[in-house]
């Protein structure tokens, strides 16, 4: 690595008073630099980072390395380090094989092996114990994801002191779906060493709460804080560069590489069975059987970025859209102009922005998501540029984007009539509907989501009705435990 850019924190204080622990650090590898990783999340929690002199936990991205805790633009980072087949039990086997399909309603399977188990305990282990060596007395650490749903109470029980939160970023499923979880009390007992557990939507939230009344070891202990703290985007960013002559002139070729069309509608997802890309594809195809929508006049661009390649039901993902994407553009493609773009690689955040600006329609047929903060991106981006979007009711954003075309994306008709109709707005309220959803963004961003997580967390915070004491009770008996066990 670089060592003009980086610090080894064998020469400063490794305690901090604010720690956010994540599967990732903010930073991706560039050679021998790193540079900042792309996303909502460092958006929002670098600048909190840098302000309290904290650290950041996280994987690094390459296998079997140990990197020295170092310093990158005023935070201290410190690498937790996987192996390979680490990575392939517990990220690939237990957090995507396991809790990644049960958590998002079973859309496809989970595979419950117990060695994947076991891995998912190790590194868990591993992410709280580099937590309470970076600690400082009375540290704030901020737990992120369904990677490291046990780290919390494995940090209470070694530091009591500490105020722990949790935020799920994806979704938590009903009772009756996580009681299939062969270890359910363990990620119930680690989740509740928290003292503010955060979820995407309320019904999240009564999901846990249920798991808890039905799955808790202490039965008359009820949890800390459960509270649902919607996650948004950076706005300004956003408008920045949607403002830019560049992105602007990126979006203007994009269209005319179409052809000009007069409608583009467009997907932009990972490539994950959970986003209901098929779905959209389906019901696209039936507008043009039907004649609503004139192959001559209308493009479907789909962005698929690539996903966790390596799990079996993503190459069946990537297989079937594919073959979707060819079945459509075999009937009513002509000779210099197809109807559906299908690009299945990673884009950057001003090309991103330029494919909002370049779409028409937005379509987010997500099966589940936590959030999907696609959605707010583009009305973010087309503030005062009008367009549609058609949002599928399983997306937590539908919670806050009232004026979006509300669809089930299950019912292809459901699902057709409301592309139909978005494609057909006029332009008036086209633009006083992303007016509407571009200013509920701007009051709640993603700046706001951090503060008003880490207020709740706050010591002087009031904790969630009848659960004050509880919470309390909670930390006294963890930090008796520990006493004892001394």
């Amino acid at each position: 690595m670089s060592q003009k850019s980086e610090k080894n924190m064998a020469e400063t204080n490794p305690e901090h008073s604010f720690i956010v622990l994540a599967n990732r650090l903010p930073v991706d590898r560039c050679e021998d630099t790193w540079q900042a990783a792309p996303g909502g999340l460092v958006s929002a929690l670098a600048p909190m980072v840098r302000a309290e002199r904290g650290a950041w936990l996280g994987w690094t991205g390459g296998f079997d390395e140990t990197i020295p805790p170092f310093e990158f633009d005023q935070m201290s980072l410190v690498p937790v380090p996987l192996t390979e087949a680490e990575h392939r039990t517990y990220y690939e086997g237990f957090s995507n094989g396991v809790l990644w399909p049960l958590y998002h309603d079973l859309i496809v399977t989970p595979q419950y092996h117990r060695t994947w188990w076991r891995a998912y305990e190790a590194i868990n282990s591993r992410f709280a114990q580099a937590a309470v060596r970076s600690a400082a007395f009375g540290a704030t650490i901020w737990v992120h994801d369904y990677h490291l749903q046990l780290v919390p109470h494995m940090i209470r029980l070694l530091r009591p002191d500490v105020r722990i939160g949790f935020f799920n970023h994806i979704p938590f499923p009903p009772v009756e779906l996580f009681g299939q979880l062969p270890w359910r009390r363990e990620v119930v007992e680690g989740l509740l060493g928290a003292d503010v557990i955060g979820f995407q939507r309320n019904s999240d939230a009564e999901n846990f709460r249920a798991a808890v009344r039905k799955f808790a070891v202490d039965a008359d202990a009820p949890p800390p804080l459960i509270e649902a703290f919607p996650i948004s985007i950076d706005t300004e960013a956003i408008r920045q560069a949607a403002d830019s002559e560049a992105v602007a002139r990126t979006a203007t070729q994009i269209r005319r590489d179409l052809g000009d069309p007069d409608i583009l509608m467009l997907g932009i997802d990972r490539l994950d069975y959970t986003k209901g890309i098929p779905h959209r594809l389906r019901a696209f195809d039936e507008l043009l059987d039907d004649d609503l929508l004139s192959p001559q006049t209308t493009n479907f661009l789909q962005v698929a970025v690539p996903s966790r390649e390596g799990i079996a039901a993503y190459q069946d993902l990537r297989d079937e859209v594919e073959r979707l994407v060819g079945r459509i553009n075999g009937r009513f493609a002509t000779l210099g102009r197809g109807i559906v773009q299908y690009s299945h690689h990673s884009y950057s955040f001003e090309d991103t922005v330029a494919l909002y600006l370049a779409a028409d329609v937005l379509v987010v047929s997500s099966l589940r998501d936590g959030m999907n903060l696609v959605a707010k991106e583009f009305v973010t981006a087309r503030r005062n540029r009008g367009g549609a979007l058609v949002l599928s009711e399983f997306a937590g954003a539908a919670d806050e984007l009232e004026q979006a075309t509300i669809v089930n994306p299950h019912d292809i008709s459901g699902l057709k009539t409301g592309m139909h109709q978005a494609a057909s707005l006029d332009t008036v309220q086209a633009r006083e509907r992303i007016a509407a959803m571009a200013a509920t963004v701007e009051d709640h961003d993603v700046h706001h989501w951090a503060q008003r997580f880490l207020t709740a967390l706050q010591p002087s915070a009031p904790l969630g009705p009848a659960m004050g004491k509880s919470a309390t009770a909670h930390r006294d008996r963890a930090a008796q435990k520990v006493t004892s066990s001394d």
